[in-house]
């Protein structure tokens, strides 16, 4: 890849998106972090440290089990997570806690890199997915640290547009130490692209080795939530625009069947609560805010999750778990957060992002597609009418799960080969 030319390119992306960023700014408060974007600020302490990047909340959830084991393994050495947005900032905040410091990650330009690693000085880098920043890998390369894919995915829609660069790309993917996929398709795909094979290894999905929750997680939320024990539950997490809508319609037949049915509904975008309790007032229906709770009345109001990093605990104190992303062609999201904690799952045909994840549940009977509102419907009444089918299928869900654990085993392992420097392990010694 010509770097110059990329540079120039996203330098003319970021002027084109920049009046969109400052409107969100001044709009919805979203903030720029241009210093920090740029580069500025120190570490406190000296390093070198252990540097893990995760580009969102997705992305930051799914790295807590990585973060704890690499803070067990190696205590002495301090971590930070870099993520690109400020709601994947807030998670890394909360999540980790006297584990690991937040940093943003820099604006992929030579001195804002180059003043980030400075700041770090990171013994070794940990990405989190498959985010590919030409400039930030070069000058990781240049410095002699050992950079490493974890959890690595590459989507259809990427796969697509990688390979009208895959010449290019070969040379960014050679400074990759080892490439931790999810499946064997993953793998497929990163060496179709360039990386060397003797450097790709197949681990596993991370997020089937998430932590389990504390004891008495349902009770505690549904204190949170002002929920007796007795009300009955349902929740339509990570939703999009267009998807709403099939809830609400779903919602309301279930309803009719089940009085007091209490539905927590999840944009996946905080952004949009407001949009979201607008259309909910359209439908007839009352809502109330999570930051409202338990204080405001939750008696036949839908509660709206206006809150970051708190949904997957949610989900155990559901009967039924609808995933979004899924009726409409986002590509899916996490399917694994509600079948660790037992509950079947509904989700749309949409589910190319967790193909293999949703691919497993389905067969074992944990979850069941369901192709627009009205099938969504037909699905929420059946498992709410038959808890004990609702209760075989989250079984059946977890047990398949569970057969994929170890995802994060492996990952340790490849960190403690390649990315510790005094191992005495080399790529391509037997990392197939």
């Amino acid at each position: 890849m010509t770097y110059v030319l990329y540079t120039a390119l996203l330098a003319a992306g970021i002027t084109a998106y920049a009046p969109v960023a400052i409107t969100r700014r001044l709009m919805r408060g979203i903030p720029l972090n241009l210093r920090a974007r740029f580069g500025y600020g120190g570490e406190n302490g000296s390093g070198p440290r252990g540097w893990v990047h995760a580009v969102s909340v997705g992305e930051a959830i799914a790295a807590a089990p990585l973060v704890d084991g690499l803070h067990r393994a190696y205590p002495s050495l301090p971590l930070v997570v870099s993520t690109v947005t400020s709601t994947g900032g807030r998670v890394v905040a909360d999540r980790f806690a006297g584990i690991a410091s937040h940093r943003y990650f820099p604006l992929d330009f030579p001195g804002a890199v180059r003043r980030t690693l400075a700041a770090i000085d990171p013994a070794f880098f940990i990405c989190m997915e498959t985010e590919l920043w030409p400039n930030t890998l070069r000058a990781l390369t240049a410095r002699g640290v050992p950079v490493m894919i974890a959890n690595g995915r590459i989507s259809d829609r990427s796969f697509r547009r990688y390979r009208l660069v895959r010449a290019a790309l070969r040379s960014v993917l050679s400074g990759i130490t080892v490439f931790g996929m999810r499946s064997d398709e993953d793998a497929r795909r990163i060496i179709a692209l360039g990386a060397p094979p003797e450097r790709v290894v197949v681990t596993g999905n991370l997020k089937s080795d998430a932590p389990a929750d504390p004891a008495g997680a349902a009770d505690l939320w549904r204190r949170l939530l002002g929920l007796s024990r007795e009300q009955r539950v349902w929740i339509a997490g990570s939703t999009h625009r267009g998807e709403e809508e099939a809830v609400l319609t779903a919602h309301a037949a279930a309803a009719i069947e089940h009085p007091g049915l209490t539905l927590v509904l999840a944009p996946r975008h905080p952004e949009r609560v407001d949009e979201v309790v607008a259309l909910i007032t359209s439908r007839g229906f009352r809502s109330v805010r999570r930051t409202a709770l338990p204080l405001a009345r939750t008696a036949r109001a839908i509660i709206v999750v206006d809150t970051v990093g708190e949904l997957a605990q949610m989900y155990s104190l559901a009967e039924v778990v609808f995933v979004g992303g899924s009726l409409v062609p986002r590509g899916g999201h996490n399917v694994l957060e509600a079948a660790l904690r037992r509950k079947p799952v509904l989700t749309g045909p949409h589910t190319d992002n967790f193909r293999e994840a949703a691919g497993v549940l389905t067969a074992s009977g944990g979850a069941v597609v369901v192709e627009d509102a009205e099938v969504l419907g037909v699905e929420l009444r059946r498992l709410l009418a038959d808890p004990a089918l609702a209760a075989r299928r989250g079984e059946a869900g977890f047990e398949a799960v569970a057969a994929q654990h170890g995802a994060l085993r492996q990952t340790l392992d490849l960190v403690a080969r390649f990315l510790i420097r005094d191992s005495p392990a080399r790529v391509g010694d037997d990392a197939r």
